[in-house]
């Protein structure tokens, strides 16, 4: 029997509490990214979890999104270098198309999103992960940037995003520390992006100087 195909790319999953910065950090990188909030499931899903106390739809919950859909994008990109992935509305809770990545010959690329840490042991186990980062900006920062940028791209009713936002402040402290359980090393900016650096290096060097196999 022969040796397992090497895997080409790895990926570095990103996620802190929503408006901690993950999303600039990506860009900041220069590197491919996945968006893990376009695997969010659509409004009038039978599974979908509700706030305690309150009508409201918990997209703060990880059942409120498709872990298994997003997994297998990120293994196929690191795998083959493309999938297709979902194109999502948050406003509008729903899925509007479908979109073709690539992450053109990378060998590593950032997946991020609020739910990134629960995908940390599945990734590991599947041999696809480089590293698993967790932003955090401190709770009231967090608070108003989150605030500020749904208000802009009017992801919700205002009501909504202050009733989620003062929950999700209260909630901070606790929503670092279970991604940091699942295996998310919580940070700062700056660390994220050294480390981000350093996984970017030792990929590439890994790519280098696997072996390549006979035809």
């Amino acid at each position: 029997m022969g040796s397992p195909l090497p895997i080409p790319a790895r990926v570095v999953l990103l996620c802190g509490p929503s408006g901690s910065g993950k999303s600039l950090l990506a860009a900041a990188s220069g590197l491919p990214v996945l968006r893990l909030d376009d695997f969010y499931k659509e409004a009038g899903d039978p599974t979908l979890p509700q706030v305690e106390g309150s009508a409201d739809i918990d997209w703060d919950h990880p059942l409120s999104w498709d872990a298994d859909t997003a997994v297998a994008a990120i293994e196929e990109l690191c795998r083959t270098g493309r999938t297709t992935v979902p194109v999502y509305d948050i406003s509008l809770s729903a899925r509007t198309g479908a979109e073709a990545l690539g992450i053109d010959g990378s060998p590593l690329f950032i997946a991020e999103g609020i739910f990134a840490a629960e995908i940390v042991e599945r990734c590991r186990e599947l041999g696809l992960l480089a590293d698993a980062l967790c932003l955090s900006r401190g709770a009231v920062t967090t608070f108003r940037r989150r605030f500020v940028r749904d208000l802009r791209e009017g992801r919700k009713s205002v009501p909504f995003l202050l009733r989620r936002g003062w929950r999700l402040m209260r909630a901070e402290r606790s929503i670092v520390a279970r991604q940091a359980a699942l295996g998310a090393h919580p940070c700062d900016r700056d660390e994220a992006l050294v480390r981000l650096t350093a996984a970017a290096a030792a990929q590439a060097a890994q790519r280098t100087s696997a072996p390549t196999t006979a035809a």
